[in-house]
């Protein structure tokens, strides 16, 4: 006789919420393709920025902008 193992519970994920606009044109173009691919569009939208998001949540980003003042181009060192 063979016992089968149990399954361990999934770690709940957690999810964010992020608000875009569109134009009712780009809304309704977006609604017809949805149900041309037979989906919705929060499906379609995560499809197409996947690619964009995949393998960045551990990136350092180091910003290293520098002010430049009028008064510091005119002297001489």
């Amino acid at each position: 006789m063979s016992k089968k193992k149990a399954k361990k519970a999934r770690k709940p994920l957690k999810f964010k919420t992020i608000t875009i606009k569109v134009t009712a044109r780009q809304k309704k173009s977006l609604v017809n393709f949805c149900k041309s691919r037979r989906s919705t569009p929060n499906k379609i939208i995560k499809k197409a920025i996947r690619p964009l998001l995949q393998n960045y949540d551990n990136l350092e980003v180091h910003s290293s902008y520098k002010k430049v003042s009028q008064l510091e181009l005119f002297t001489h060192e």
